[in-house]
């Protein structure tokens, strides 16, 4: 079983720096309290083939988490899949973004979650809550960013 959850958020931000901010993946710790930890593999600026290497904790439990960047359009979407195993992963996710006027820009998160051997059993839990947090998680990039 797989499904997806998904945010959308207005930015008071310039779609260049929305993007920027959001683009250094290592930022996450700031709008994600699952993220304990974040690298970034190899240094530089963050292109197709970077891997984001977190640690997470969900239901008090914690996970390692490999991400690979797939597509990477500057001011307009970031696609990853996640490469670690684990039994709730993301296997597709990314990031759209769109100027909606001068100094605001609409960004939508997304990520397709799938469970694998006993994940099957724990995807649906883990799609709700996440669905649940959706709207929130959206205004917790909001307000990342535009305090950035």
């Amino acid at each position: 079983m797989s499904g997806q959850f998904e945010a959308t958020t207005e930015i008071n931000r310039p779609i260049e720096e929305v993007f920027a901010y959001l683009a250094a993946g290592t930022n996450d710790p700031e709008f994600s309290p699952r993220v304990q930890t974040i690298t970034k593999t190899p240094e530089g600026p963050t292109a197709v083939g970077t891997v984001f290497t977190s640690t997470v904790k969900d239901a008090g439990m914690k996970t390692g988490r490999k991400f690979r960047i797939t597509e990477f359009e500057p001011s307009r979407r970031i696609r990853w899949a996640e490469i670690s195993k684990n039994t709730v992963m993301a296997a597709e996710g990314g990031y759209d973004f769109e100027s909606t006027g001068a100094g605001t820009t609409r960004v939508r998160i997304f990520n397709v979650l799938e469970g694998h051997g006993i994940g099957k059993l724990l995807v649906g839990f883990a799609l709700s809550a996440a669905r649940k947090d959706a709207d929130a998680f959206g205004r917790r990039i909001k307000a990342a960013v535009e305090a950035s």
